[in-house]
């Protein structure tokens, strides 16, 4: 839905990260569906959010959060909430629809294209996706992504939220779920040396490589439709924010889950607070 370091350097920035890495605070994850593996812990400066925070989606443009509202989503090129906890917003697996010819231009040879050399574009919103199938390309895109995140911290948010980490499953078969998961390791390891939590976006299918890549919590697109709540609730300790875009998926959500998780239903455009179309519920 929207100069590169030596390896020296590199390695010892890893090592870094890993010896000041500790759990205070934080519960292990309940294992998930095909796993029994711990998470690894999250370094310390890394502050995942509470479990059944009220939550705002405001993907389609920020505005004043409800009283209420203790979390927020916003694109990446917006400002944080004031005295929220603010998730940053980062179509990290396919291009915006509005920077497609830019990536085109700049990038070619990072966008992921059928037998023909034609682009493999998601048709629900019109994003091309990008080319995640070796390592010398995740690198390359590490180099595009990576300061995205980085700039996500720097604006103070305090989390990060990797959209279309399922994009694997609209690729015709040219990419698979290792290739997604070894790219989101690359962005969960970013985003913890920025001391920013980071996000599983969707799909239940890479539930049991959690701890490998990462992941502090998750956001969830129709959980209640899809009968996924159950996964996402005990992988990460109820620290699940759940947007659903039917009413009678919200409701079923809200009577199942709703002192347990944040749940909000929207507008399927995530339309801003007071336009033509918008909509905003929660539990």
């Amino acid at each position: 839905m929207h100069s590169p370091r030596s390896l020296a350097v590199g390695a010892l920035v890893l090592v870094m990260a890993l010896g000041t890495a500790c759990s205070a605070g934080r519960p292990p994850h309940t294992a998930g569906p095909g796993s029994s593996a711990p998470s690894p812990a999250v370094p310390t400066a890394v502050r995942p959010p509470t479990a059944n925070a009220v939550f705002d989606y405001q993907l389609g443009g920020a505005y004043p959060p409800p009283g209420k509202v203790r979390a927020v989503s916003r694109d990446r090129t917006a400002k944080p909430a004031p005295g929220r906890y603010n998730i940053c917003y980062v179509n990290a697996f396919q291009a915006q629809p509005d920077d497609a010819g830019s990536w085109e231009d700049d990038h070619p040879e990072l966008l992921l294209r059928d037998e023909h050399g034609d682009l493999v574009i998601d048709e629900d919103w019109d994003e091309p996706l990008l080319d995640i199938s070796t390592g010398a390309k995740r690198a390359a895109l590490m180099e595009i992504v990576g300061p995205w995140i980085d700039g996500c911290a720097k604006a103070g948010y305090d989390a990060v939220e990797p959209d279309n980490l399922d994009s694997y499953e609209r690729s015709d078969g040219k990419l698979t779920a290792r290739h997604a998961a070894d790219f989101a390791r690359l962005l969960a390891r970013r985003a913890h040396q920025r001391h920013l939590a980071i996000a599983q976006k969707n799909t239940t299918d890479l539930l049991p490589q959690r701890g490998r890549i990462g992941f502090d919590f998750a956001v969830v697109e129709e959980c209640a439709r899809y009968k996924e709540c159950t996964d996402f609730a005990t992988a990460y300790a109820n620290r699940v924010f759940i947007i659903e875009y039917a009413q009678q998926d919200f409701t079923a959500a809200c009577r199942a889950w709703g002192r347990k998780l944040s749940l909000t239903l929207s507008d399927r455009d995530v339309r801003p607070a007071g336009t033509k179309g918008s909509l905003r519920r929660y539990c």
